[in-house]
């Protein structure tokens, strides 16, 4: 089957930085696009590179407040550097630099292009890698995030009149696309994540299930530290799987984030390329218009072999196991060691296990009561279609 395919990539999605000591590097965007061509993934018939076009004021205002975005152009045109905590700019985590503003805009209008190709011109998936800034609010800044692409790029989509499920992988709980959603019914959001105890953004739990006519249409799978790819594959199977498939979506939006990966020096759950390549391969399945955004990763090879692996696997490409040789010498000098694309599937030690189990177990069996008869209807033993409203 042909299929029309889009990845969005820019020269300036490496032209900013954080900060030395920040643990964000936009080398992540080089490293991802650099290893995509060396297994010549850059190159597929009917798949093309595109560049963003500029998003407007008016479409970053269908999520965020008129005062919060005159206060991000205003500290991203000065010289010095400016703090302003009511928003969330300035501190360690958020920092303000020149031409900050432009970033985020960036990374918006990415996943905004990858919809409108999605929704308007007939491609069947668009990958932006410098989206998913789950954590965008809509008047405030936080975790590394400005502006809410995925909220921003499903209000385009809904304004088109598209039902849309989304989800998220990312280790993080996606709070900002789940705050923008909660009380409608045209957008289901799923997040799996490391759970929100002692861990940010301290959100995300089974009992936010959405409000008002967006009751049962927010969904989270919290997950324990250590947990695994058995457990993150049953996570996927038992809940995010027939809730996409039931809610019957126009198009799917996903945040993959790499973060949830074992090395990763941000997080503690411990899955690897297999479980990630499980889910993409099962959302592939679906053959729901696709739009992707990238998301969190703070091991810039983890992030470049798993956006490498989420590009060949849209476009039906089986990889080699190892990387290719012009790649390793590339990451050799910059200091890389790693040989190998592809992880073996990961077991967590027998206790951090079984406490992730059951806990993984309680979620699941609170989303089948909760979430299920509202999405799926009737009994929660079988798949069924939620009615269009």
């Amino acid at each position: 089957m042909s299929l029309k395919t889009a990845l969005i990539y820019s020269e300036d999605f490496i032209r900013f930085d954080y900060g030395a000591e920040h643990p964000f590097k936009g080398e992540r965007y080089l490293l991802a696009y650099e290893l995509m061509a060396a297994y010549g993934l850059t190159k597929l018939p009917g798949a093309e590179i595109r560049n963003c076009r500029p998003v407007g004021e008016e479409a970053l205002l269908t999520f965020h407040t008129p005062d919060y975005l005159a206060r991000l152009r205003e500290f991203s045109a000065a010289s010095e550097p400016r703090a302003d905590f009511r928003f969330g700019l300035g501190d360690l985590e958020n920092p303000v630099f020149h031409g900050l503003y432009d970033w985020a805009c960036l990374g918006a209008a990415g996943t905004v292009e990858a919809a409108r190709l999605v929704a308007e011109e007939g491609y069947d998936i668009a990958f932006n890698p410098a989206g998913g800034w789950h954590h965008a609010h809509s008047g405030k800044a936080a975790g590394f995030s400005y502006l809410n692409d995925a909220v921003i790029a499903i209000n385009r989509l809904l304004a088109n009149g598209k039902r849309v499920a989304y989800l998220d992988i990312d280790a993080h709980h996606g709070d900002g696309v789940q705050e923008a959603f909660y009380a409608t019914d045209r957008v289901l959001t799923i997040s799996l994540h490391e759970m929100g105890i002692n861990f940010f953004p301290g959100s995300g739990f089974e009992y936010e299930t959405g409000t008002g006519k967006g009751k049962g249409y927010s969904v989270n799978v919290p997950l324990l530290a250590y947990t695994d790819d058995a457990l993150f594959m049953k996570a996927f199977d038992e809940v995010a799987f027939p809730l996409i498939a039931a809610f019957d979506p126009d198009v799917l939006v996903t945040q993959i984030g790499a973060d949830a990966f074992r090395t990763d020096p941000l997080t503690r759950l411990e899955i690897t390329t297999h479980s990630y390549s499980y889910i993409l391969r099962k959302l592939k399945a679906l053959q729901i218009p696709w739009v992707a955004a990238g998301g969190g990763g703070y091991d810039n090879i983890n992030v470049a072999r798993a956006w490498t692996i989420a590009w060949a696997i849209m476009n039906m490409v089986d990889l080699p196991p190892r990387l290719p040789a012009s790649f390793r010498r590339l990451i050799s000098g910059l200091g890389f060691p790693h040989r190998m694309l592809l992880d073996a599937m990961h077991w967590a030690a027998d206790d951090d296990r079984n406490r992730a189990l059951d806990a993984v177990e309680k979620s699941i069996a609170a989303i089948r009561k909760t979430v299920f008869p509202v999405i799926i209807g009737g009994s929660s033993g079988h798949y069924g279609q939620a009615s269009r409203q």
